[in-house]
């Protein structure tokens, strides 16, 4: 026993430092091994965000954050909670691309369970060894496209890393039913494998049918090991493969992509919401997307979706609103024959058109949406044509991180003239026009992630369908106030996060029990209460 007090010290779990009380210090053979001052979780935190606020570089700040979560996980969550749109660039978009580019160098001890080609046959054997038992959520990457920062190869766990401890912070899932895994097949970033101090496999990335294998025993082994109603997040995958993981898994597990539907949703409902700025219904606007990828195919086809729920018609008919334009211009019917499957049902009848300005001028969009990954895109040109036909253009920047975003939030509204209605992926500062402040918004994945997850656990939902995706977005855009539509913003303010993500929850989990998908039973009264009720609270506890 006369290391207990030491190993309490330790352990991330229950460690609290210097609040440990007199009582507990006795108790538990804490007393030397502290200084004698007590503090209380306020104090700690105060102090903290003074010292973080010392850093100048971001990604500083992104390891003190690290060094915390691994010393004291109570008030490494508490600190974000209460700092969230402070510490949100810190702990995901923007800083955590750069650290996941230098994870290698700043690599101290692991997060999570790393799965290679070397485990094969044994997944689930390494699966067993993560500590935990009951396990909540899943969210995994292969590495191969880090935000718009291309293959990072195995230094890609950052970002599950960061993704759970937003499904903890912001939806208040137990940080001990996260497990975030990093799946490594390989990289095909030369730097990196020329790298001594790479931390993953140095070979070509594994495709076909070793890499199709590799993901299915995964998806088996967390299947039974962790059961039925565990969710699986993929999350930063390539194009082909996203698509291709999805369509596989969704009629067998509880999964969920991030970038195609997580994406689509927290737009969907940025889009809702401009409508009350624009006037007129879903089904009046126009829309044109730059890039055709995972993010503006999933876009498109939840706009189009909902605006059939509106509506009535058909998808096919709905989705003759929305273009898209490529890197070889306009997707249009003549070029059916060499179009990727994904792209194919958004070639509508229309002569070929080269470049983005001139669809633009071509389709006369009323929502302009850039999911390209291409930074500077939406070029002065491209905005003023935007203004000249729409009283209030509506110019969403999605792509990651900031220095790959279409445009800035200055470039829109100064270009437009201060009509613009913007929002981007990453956050921008806000803008001052002629002698107007701009709040610009930002289509964060953070503001339905969490929620959508939290409504699937608590009614132990067995599938994800897109009823429960509308449902997010519908739930997301009812929470922007008259007010926060005032200072032209389309999606609410961070700083009410865990409330929105309890009404989110309490959508999608109704949709869930309404669609015959939940095994949580009897259905709880009043969903957003037992949603509260359900998260984590990042307050100490007691030990006696």
């Amino acid at each position: 026993m006369c290391y207990s007090g030491y190993t309490l010290l330790r352990d991330p779990h229950h460690n609290k430092g210097l609040a440990f009380s007199a009582q507990e210090r006795d108790a538990h053979y804490l007393r030397g091994l502290l200084p004698p001052a007590v503090l209380s979780q306020e104090l700690q935190e105060k102090k903290l965000m003074h010292n973080l606020r010392q850093y100048k570089v971001p990604l500083q700040r992104y390891m003190a954050m690290m060094d915390l979560q691994e010393r004291n996980e109570r008030l490494f969550y508490k600190l974000l909670i209460d700092n969230v749109e402070e510490l949100l660039p810190v702990v995901y978009t923007p800083t955590v691309g750069e650290a996941c580019q230098k994870y290698g160098s700043i690599f101290r001890r692991p997060q999570g369970l790393y799965i290679s080609l070397k485990e094969k046959g044994k997944i689930l054997e390494v699966v067993k060894n993560w500590p935990e038992r009951s396990i909540q959520v899943i969210v995994v990457t292969d590495g191969e496209r880090i935000l718009g920062l291309g293959d990072l190869g195995c230094q890609g766990m950052g970002i599950p890393v960061g993704k759970l401890s937003l499904y903890t912070a912001l939806g208040g899932l137990r940080p001990s039913a996260c497990l975030p895994v990093t799946i490594d097949v390989g990289t095909n970033n030369e730097q990196l494998l020329n790298d001594e101090f790479y931390i993953g496999l140095k070979q070509k990335r594994a495709t076909g049918q070793e890499y199709a294998e590799l993901l299915q025993e995964f998806m088996t082994a967390v299947k039974q090991n962790y059961g039925e109603k565990v969710l699986i997040q993929f999350e930063d995958f390539a194009n082909h493969n996203a698509f291709e993981l999805l369509s596989k898994y969704s009629s067998t597990h509880l999964v969920f992509n991030d970038d195609i539907q997580g994406t689509a949703s927290v737009v969907l409902a940025g889009v809702i919401a401009a409508l009350k700025l624009i006037g007129g219904s879903l089904a009046d606007q126009t829309f044109l997307f730059l890039g055709a990828g995972e993010a503006g195919t999933g876009i498109a086809d939840l706009i189009a979706l909902e605006m059939s729920k509106q509506t009535k018609l058909p998808i096919e008919e709905t989705r003759k609103k929305i273009w898209l334009v490529d890197s070889k211009g306009l997707i249009v019917s003549s070029r059916k024959e060499s179009l990727q499957h994904f792209k194919k049902p958004w070639a509508h009848e229309h002569e070929p058109v080269k470049g983005l300005l001139d669809a633009v001028k071509a389709i006369k969009p009323t929502m302009l949406m850039g999911t390209s990954g291409v930074g500077k895109t939406f070029t002065k040109e491209v905005i003023e044509a935007m203004a000249s036909f729409n009283e209030k253009p509506v110019i969403f920047a999605l792509s990651n991180p900031t220095s790959q975003s279409e445009c800035t939030a200055e470039e829109a509204y100064t270009w437009s003239e201060g009509r613009a209605i913007f929002a981007s992926g990453s956050p921008f500062d806000p803008v001052e026009y002629n002698g107007k402040v701009f709040l610009p918004g930002q289509g964060n994945n953070a503001y339905i992630f969490p929620g959508l997850g939290l409504g699937l656990i608590i009614s132990g939902a067995i599938r994800v369908r897109d009823e429960m995706l509308l449902a997010a977005s519908e739930a997301l855009a009812a929470q922007v106030t008259q007010e926060n539509f005032e200072k032209g913003l389309i999606y609410p303010p961070f700083s009410n996060i865990r409330k929105i993500s309890a009404h989110i929850a309490a959508k999608v989990a109704a949709k869930a029990y309404d669609l015959g998908l939940a095994s949580r039973l009897p259905r709880p009264k009043d969903l957003v209460s037992y949603a509260e009720s359900c998260m984590y609270s990042p307050v100490y506890r007691s030990y006696r």
